[in-house]
């Protein structure tokens, strides 16, 4: 077989003809196998300064925002540019009815004005080390350790802190020292990071700018979003982190982005950095349609039902509008998400594709004499088989009880159960204070117990057609003996007779504890029985995984070998780790007959515009921005006013944020989303299709300084005409 026809069938991380290289790149490999790549496309810094080991670079002005997303440092006084989606929860938190910044936007005049996101990070990476070595040698002293902990999380925190102590990393309250694994085991890297804790709002557009064309523009391309938002950094005097307090300052970062005015011409070469959530490209062919009938078969169904029976609430009223909004907008993303990937998966048809990449490898086995492939091939087939019911099970419960409700999160009374059992009159006291602390928190966090019940109305009618009676939680079907199949009943003393339904009802239980109470609670017996239906089909998973994990290291070890054998760089699956990807800027041709170009501008916003519908409203400020022509020094070289730009980067979930640079490292744009025929990405990338959206920051700055008047904070940026 020919070098080029690996490449295809591989669906390899090398530069193929035109396309721009595959991968999300470790940023230590760089030097040794991207930069002579990325220095022919258009890089014109050393790659020492997008990423060194031993000095400052790029790398530190790129920061994991909220564990979920990317951002990245524009000005010396710590200012953090991100998403809007990305900010959208502490933007919720810190809306109400009476200020609704979701709905008009935010901007802090001054200092003074911005406002404390309880509970938000931002993460910088001051150090990555390869410990493989260490990692190695730690799992060969203990035979468990290797076949079984060697991708735990708890054995690998342990390790982390062994090699801390011998390397004396110092560490403080604000230091995390994580350890990783890679290539499904194959190789470790230990990260050191400092985590600051005082994080304030600056400003964030109205949702009609941040997040312009809503649900229905989600995943696509053309896009016409200004998804951004804007925070600071806080810390001591002396630049350290710290918990929020007044008295607490600007952070003075090591390292923060240039902006450049001039925008990306097409097929101009840009590189981002960030931090992607999760991908699966070394799956084999029955992996992929696990991946399908399960996971994306649930978030399309059951969040389909949430979202639905969600939004019918909110539209009624404002205040569970704001209260549900990051909610909503979380759930959606992944609905539309797993609808688009597996619609991808047919029509690109991506497991004949994995058919020939395994045939591969395992005709590469047989060549070199390497039983274990084919060994490694065959557990993955019979473990995938074996796991599928418990592994839908497990993820419907989750998606329809778990992660779709705030009534469920009950606090524990496993305790004070058995302490009422036991009649110890002392612990119970203290165990039913305790409780009524925590029972304070749950109450706020659920305002609303008829929304809730709705809600769940729905879900568990959809959980029921999902899963056979049979293997239905009990209460649920005519098995149970109180309700005997009547979820009617069920939901209205859920939300009636529970001493979570209300704080009277609370209060009476905790003035009087009962034990017959507490075992017949109607959400306590409810939450119980999907808590313990879903560690039940985890157990049932447990020893085919551990065989998984071990089958799924020799598999894709066998794929880097394959791969260095033939000169082709490799990198390994995203797993919310830094990482690098470059690409060019890049129109599409979505279907035959069309073609879609690199970029958007304001126009497109206007001609969307529906003020009938609330996902295409356009501010009068904006309208009269556009009709006057008023950019400024924001328009392009054409006088328009630009939005949006796509390119061909590798990237997915958790990208968003990221920063969007030119040849000379200066930021052009912030990435915040893929189109949806991009969307099988997470598990075979395919260059003539795959695009990442990015918000164009001259649109960003065009709305903090003509439309938001903020002009105070572009005069903090460092911006070259």
């Amino acid at each position: 077989m020919t070098k080029r026809k690996l490449l295809v069938a591989l669906l390899s991380i090398c530069s193929v003809g035109a396309w721009a290289d595959e991968g999300m790149w470790l940023l230590p490999d760089l030097k040794t196998q991207n930069a002579a790549t990325m220095l022919e496309l258009g890089l014109e810094i050393p790659i020492n300064d997008v990423y060194d080991d031993s000095a400052i670079s790029l790398k530190d002005a790129v920061v994991h925002f909220g564990r979920g997303c990317t951002g990245e440092v524009i000005s010396s006084k710590g200012l953090v540019l991100t998403n809007h989606h990305c900010g959208y929860g502490a933007i919720q938190k810190l809306s109400s009815v009476e200020h609704d910044y979701l709905t008009d936007g935010y901007w802090a005049k001054n200092q003074s004005e911005e406002l404390p996101c309880e509970g938000l990070t931002i993460t910088f990476i001051d150090k990555i080390l390869d410990v493989t070595p260490f990692v190695e040698s730690e799992l060969a002293k203990n035979e468990q350790e290797r076949n079984q902990n060697f991708l735990s999380t708890s054995f690998l925190n342990s390790l982390a802190t062994k090699f801390a102590k011998e390397n004396k990393i110092n560490v403080t309250p604000f230091t995390e020292i994580e350890l990783r694994p890679f290539y499904g085991g194959n190789r470790y890297m230990l990260f050191i990071k400092t985590v600051h804790k005082d994080i304030r709002i600056v400003g964030t557009p109205p949702s009609s700018i941040g997040k312009y064309g809503a649900d229905s523009d989600n995943w696509m391309w053309p896009r016409h979003t200004g998804d951004f938002s804007m925070f600071r950094i806080y810390a001591k005097a002396d630049g350290s982190p710290a918990e929020y307090s007044e008295s607490n300052v600007p952070l003075t970062p090591k390292k923060h982005l240039s902006i450049s005015l001039k925008g990306l011409e097409e097929d101009q070469f840009a590189f981002l950095m960030g931090f992607p959530g999760r991908n699966w490209r070394y799956m084999i062919s029955d992996e992929v349609e696990e991946r399908m009938e399960t996971t994306n078969y649930l978030r399309k169904t059951v969040r389909g039902k949430r979202l639905a029976a969600l939004m019918s609430e909110m539209q009624k009223d404002d205040a569970v509008r704001i209260h549900y909004a990051s909610k909503y907008a979380g759930s959606a993303n992944y609905w539309k998400n797993a609808i688009g990937m597996n619609e991808g998966l047919i029509r690109l048809k991506v497991i004949d594709t994995k058919k020939a990449q395994q045939e591969e490898l395992l005709a590469y086995g047989k060549k070199i004499g390497d039983s274990s492939y084919q060994k490694a091939f065959d557990d993955i087939k019979s473990i995938v088989s074996q796991r599928r019911d418990a592994k839908l099970h497990s993820e419907a419960l989750s998606e329809c009880f778990i992660g779709g409700l705030d009534v469920t999160h009950i606090p524990s009374t496993k305790d004070l159960l058995e302490d009422l059992s036991n009649k110890k009159k002392k612990a119970i006291k203290e165990e039913v204070s305790d409780l009524t602390v925590k029972v304070q928190k749950y109450f706020k966090e659920v305002p609303y117990p008829l929304v809730e019940k709705n809600v769940l109305k729905e879900l568990i009618a959809i959980y029921k057609e999902i899963i056979p009676e049979n293997q239905q939680i009990d209460i649920l079907t005519s098995r149970d003996v109180k309700y005997k199949g009547d979820n009617e009943a069920l939901v209205n003393d859920i939300f009636t007779h529970s001493i979570f339904s209300n704080e009277a009802n609370f209060k009476v239980f905790a003035d009087k504890p009962s034990l017959v109470q507490l075992e017949n609670d109607p959400l306590i017996r409810f939450k119980n029985q999907v808590s313990e239906k879903i560690s039940e089909c985890k157990e049932e998973m447990k020893h085919a995984n551990l065989a998984y994990d071990l089958a799924h290291k020799v598999w894709v070890g066998g794929m880097m070998k394959l791969r260095q054998e033939n000169h082709i760089p490799i990198y390994p699956d995203a797993n919310s780790t830094i990482r690098l990807t470059y690409g060019k800027t890049r129109g599409y041709e979505p279907a035959d007959g069309k073609w879609y170009g690199s970029y958007t501008t304001l126009k497109g916003v206007m001609e969307k515009e529906d003020p009938t519908n609330w996902e295409f409203v356009v501010p009068a400020k904006l309208k009269e921005l556009y009709e006057a022509q008023d950019y400024g020094r924001y328009a392009n070289s054409k006088g328009e006013m630009p939005v949006c730009f796509i390119i061909d980067t590798d990237n997915t979930g958790g990208n968003s944020g990221s920063p969007v640079m030119n040849g000379k490292g200066e930021l052009v744009g912030v990435g915040f989303d893929r189109n949806y025929e991009g969307l099988t990405g997470d598990i075979a990338f395919r260059p003539s299709s795959q695009r990442a959206a990015t918000v164009d920051i001259r649109y960003v700055l065009f709305i903090v300084d003509k439309f938001a008047g903020a002009k105070h904070i572009i005069d903090e940026l460092t911006i070259v005409e």
